[in-house]
């Protein structure tokens, strides 16, 4: 029985690189809708519920991407929502790879140290992979502060990670270099989550910072978000700090992504999210 995958995205054509990541991980048929409306979810999804029973079931999937996180989380839920007692498959939420990418980030700093009581800075991290950067950070036990150049979308953000994420995150602005000094002061874990070719922070202000023990940027075009790391660096010592660059934080990412979708077609009732995810990254070995 062939293994078939539902894209569903809000976007008007679906992702090619996601459709292409999911053959590569062995998937059969990918059957990718694109332009898709919340309300046309229920229906979308009862042709992969009901076209299999029982053991079969766990060769449909479905696949929810997308570049808009918001409206892909709204299909997310549609698609949740649809699933009642066995009639269910197994379904990833990985919109504009925010999960997949956050997982990476997280798994780089984490693996073979402890984070628990470090104190973490999340730099621009108000987007969709910086909150779950944010997300995993207080998970493992860090204090988180995440900025923003606005302190009241810092402070909104904050509020609804701890409504929806349960977790404990301090808003702090930053606006220039001068303020990103002053936020990095003490910081054991810095993140770096700004826009490509936009840079964040200076190299003479995390040098000096003798707190600072490991540094990550998902920012892979030039200049980078941390000026004196490379993209490439992937746990390389810089002036005594740890760094990890964007495209080392994306080959495992891409690793990650791949083996999610090889998991969903091990039972029809698994929900990968950013929980879950997480999880499966941290069984892997790079």
């Amino acid at each position: 029985m062939k293994k078939i995958l539902l894209h569903l995205e809000s976007d008007a054509k679906a992702s090619v690189f996601d459709q292409v990541t999911a053959y590569d991980a062995g998937v059969d048929q990918v059957i990718a809708c694109g332009g898709v409306a919340p309300e046309e979810v229920t229906n979308l999804v009862y042709g992969v519920m009901f076209t299999r029973g029982g053991d079969s079931l766990r060769n449909s999937a479905i696949f929810v991407g997308g570049t808009r996180v918001a409206d892909a989380e709204r299909l997310m839920d549609g698609v949740l929502q649809t699933f009642f007692g066995p009639f269910r498959v197994s379904v990833m939420f990985d919109a504009n790879g925010c999960n997949t990418t956050a997982a990476a980030a997280v798994q780089k700093l984490a693996r073979g140290r402890k984070l628990a009581g470090k104190k973490a800075l999340v730099l621009a991290g108000t987007g969709p992979v910086g909150t779950r950067i944010a997300t995993l950070l207080a998970r493992e036990g860090c204090r988180v502060l995440l900025t923003s150049r606005s302190l009241s979308r810092a402070q909104e953000v904050c509020r609804d990670l701890e409504t929806r994420a349960k977790v404990k995150v301090e808003p702090v602005q930053v606006r220039d270099g001068e303020e990103a000094g002053r936020a990095l002061a003490g910081v054991n874990v810095l993140v770096c989550c700004g826009a490509p070719g936009v840079r964040l922070i200076d190299g003479a202000t995390w040098t000096r910072q003798e707190s600072l023990e490991i540094m990550a940027d998902i920012n892979a075009v030039e200049p980078l978000g941390i000026e004196g790391i490379k993209a490439t660096d992937d746990g390389k010592e810089r002036q005594g700090k740890i760094a990890y660059g964007a495209l080392a934080i994306g080959n495992l990412k891409m690793k990650i992504h791949k083996a999610a979708i090889q998991a969903l077609f091990r039972s029809n009732n698994q929900v990968m999210d950013l929980e879950a995810i997480y999880a499966l990254a941290g069984e892997m070995s790079e």
